[in-house]
């Protein structure tokens, strides 16, 4: 997908002093970047969270790769 971005320019020449000392593009350093800056910012959530706010989301992430195209009816749920 692509979104266009206002950058500070007195952040453009540093995007790419760091693409050129790690031999890559000014665009994949800025993916890393906010790669890594997403995964602090949940890691940081997670810490804060109750025991009972973790095993809800932990319950809703698996709900979410539930197949949704695979239905049982009630009597087959509740069948022993």
């Amino acid at each position: 997908m692509r979104k266009i971005i206002d950058i500070d320019d007195k952040m453009i020449p540093k995007l790419k002093l760091l693409a050129a000392i790690e031999s890559s593009s000014v665009k994949k350093v800025m993916e890393d970047a906010i790669t890594w800056y997403i995964e602090h910012k949940q890691k940081e959530q997670i810490n804060t969270m109750s025991l009972e706010q973790k095993e809800d989301l932990g319950l809703l992430l698996l709900m979410q790769q539930a197949n949704m195209s695979s239905l049982v009816s009630e009597e087959e749920l509740f069948k022993q």
